[in-house]
């Protein structure tokens, strides 16, 4: 085990029924301050790892660690650790503050400690004029708030939040994400967050560890995971992709050469069995140049505009290229860009470092 890691989770497996595993032999190592996102579909495994680190499930086979100490015989409640869930789970019966004050007297604070630490908790969250509200009084955005000072209230090192943003809308949404990103670095607490929304992944976490079908694809930072993808699942789960199926014709210092429809393309080989083998392309669409110059890419193919479609800051076209309908390209909307019109017939163009070859 890593010295250093917070949490960490060692060969762990989780089965239901004594056959089938839900999470495959899972590995991850938490640093004491990280922001950590378990991302994927559902039924990918994320939700179950995060439940057997809170105590709520058992583990199958393997260990896991907060704090260098194995806590699988560890009831929940002896953890330590802060909760925040999707349905906020408030007590509808209490006021805001008490709670708040809940978690504190089951830890036997004394009553001017409670006083004290639900005061700031609430002024931590803008609500302090709200505390003698019900839950029932309360929009959306403040009943997480509520939830998210109760589970900070007792000072624990290690949060739990489980799709806790899902309920709400887009704006308050992307809100929240800030006011957690920043709470969490200002009080230095280790959180485990779990969505299965990408972009809310990429705006709060300091790593992203993408699962697929029990088995994390890839874990790495935001940045890495969108601009370095190892998979082809990860490349298309993480953000909007362009994806060319083709055959690889040669290899030479870690790039490769692909055959797509009549066109030969070169990428970086990332995933590449050899010669001979299947494979895709990954293209981000924001990286692909509409009648680019012949100085600015190698790669250069013709297509047909299918669809231009307005997004306010962007343009998106759909267009089909070497028997591919469904390549997107983004073009930004600003003085002196222009977009193709449908039916147009055009030139391609993105740079061979843009354009991976991952498994097929």
């Amino acid at each position: 085990m890593d010295s250093q890691s917070f949490v960490s989770f060692r060969n762990v497996q989780k089965s239901y029924d004594g056959e089938s595993l839900v999470v495959k032999n899972f590995n991850l190592d938490i640093q004491q301050g990280e922001f950590v996102t378990m991302l994927g579909p559902s039924g990918s495994g994320k939700t179950t790892c995060l439940m057997m680190l809170a105590g709520f499930e058992t583990v199958t086979h393997g260990e896991i660690c907060i704090d260098a100490r194995p806590v699988n015989d560890i009831a929940p409640q002896k953890r330590g650790i802060g909760m925040v869930f999707q349905n906020y789970a408030l007590f509808p019966h209490l006021t805001i503050a008490e709670n708040l004050a809940f978690p504190l007297k089951v830890r036997n604070f004394s009553r001017s400690e409670i006083q004290q630490r639900v005061t700031q908790a609430l002024d931590m969250v803008a609500l302090g004029k709200l505390s003698n509200r019900m839950p029932a009084q309360l929009s959306g955005g403040q009943k997480q708030r509520v939830a998210l000072a109760r589970a900070l209230i007792f000072e624990p090192r290690l949060v739990l939040m489980d799709e806790p943003l899902g309920a709400l809308d887009k704006q308050l949404r992307e809100q929240m994400q800030y006011e957690i990103k920043r709470l969490s670095k200002q009080l230095g607490i280790t959180v485990v967050y779990v969505t299965h929304d990408q972009s809310e992944a990429l705006t709060m976490s300091d790593r992203i560890a993408v699962f697929n079908d029990g088995i994390v694809q890839q874990l790495a930072n935001p940045s890495d995971l969108y601009e370095k993808p190892e998979t082809a699942f990860v490349s298309s789960f993480i953000g909007e992709n362009n994806r060319l199926h083709g055959q690889v014709t040669a290899i030479e210092n870690g790039y490769c050469t692909v055959r797509v429809g009549e066109h030969l393309l070169k990428a970086r080989a990332v995933k590449v069995s050899g010669v001979g083998s299947p494979t895709t392309l990954s293209i981000r669409p924001e990286r692909v140049l509409m009648n680019p110059a012949q100085w600015e890419c190698e790669n250069r193919v013709p297509a047909r505009v299918l669809e231009v479609i307005y997004h306010g800051d962007h343009l998106r076209a759909r267009l089909e290229l070497a028997g591919h309908s469904e390549f997107i390209v983004k073009v930004v909307n600003a003085a002196g860009r222009s977009c193709p019109s449908v039916g147009e017939q055009i030139m391609l163009g993105w740079a061979v470092d843009d354009c991976r070859a991952l498994d097929a």
